[in-house]
């Protein structure tokens, strides 16, 4: 069997709830992980704790808790990666924007803690996730678009077959959402 059928395959029984499906599929895609990974990690600070391995391994932990895991092919399971990575990534800025301000834990010299994120990365972070769960609200299409594009990496064509709607379409929603989203992160951030 090639190695899509393997996948094909055991995307199938983590969809059926297989146990032991989701490391199969990740030591099948683990290399394209990395890279989805370092794509996301691509825009934060030289030097910051998390790496794409580390980002995989979280994102990882956060499928694993999940019974079934609905993804017929390695696009779809793709998207659902993307989108754990940017929980992970958000989880970490929340945590990040949780320490500076002293999460109810005894104090710690600043200098003694090493963040993964810097404070304006934290706000950048945290803006554009509640921007883009605003553009959900209001389009879920064009928020689908971004996740695909953006986080997840895949192209255009990929991203319109994911959905089930033309490039056009998903050039258009790229285009508006990118804009949208620029202009709410920004108002975010002035406040």
């Amino acid at each position: 069997m090639t190695v899509d059928g393997d996948i094909t395959r055991w995307l199938g029984r983590l969809s059926d709830g297989d146990p032991e499906a989701l490391d199969r599929v990740v030591r099948l895609l683990y290399d394209e992980l990395r890279t989805m990974a370092r794509r996301q990690l691509g825009n934060e600070r030289d030097g910051h704790t998390l790496s794409a391995t580390a980002l995989v391994n979280e994102a990882y932990l956060k499928l694993a808790a999940h019974n079934r895991i609905g993804a017929s092919d390695r696009i779809q399971f793709f998207s659902v990666a993307a989108t754990t990575m940017r929980r992970v990534l958000v989880d970490y800025a929340r945590a990040r924007r949780r320490v500076k301000r002293g999460g109810g834990e005894a104090n710690v010299p600043l200098e003694s803690v090493e963040a993964f994120l810097t404070e304006k990365e934290s706000d950048e972070v945290l803006a554009l996730d509640a921007a883009l769960d605003r553009l959900a609200a209001l389009n879920p299409r064009a928020a689908r678009v971004v996740e695909q594009r953006f986080y997840a990496g895949l192209s255009v064509e990929e991203t319109a077959g994911l959905l089930g709607v033309s490039k056009k379409t998903i050039q258009r929603d790229w285009l508006a959402a990118r804009a949208w989203l620029r202009k709410e992160v920004s108002f975010e951030l002035a406040e």
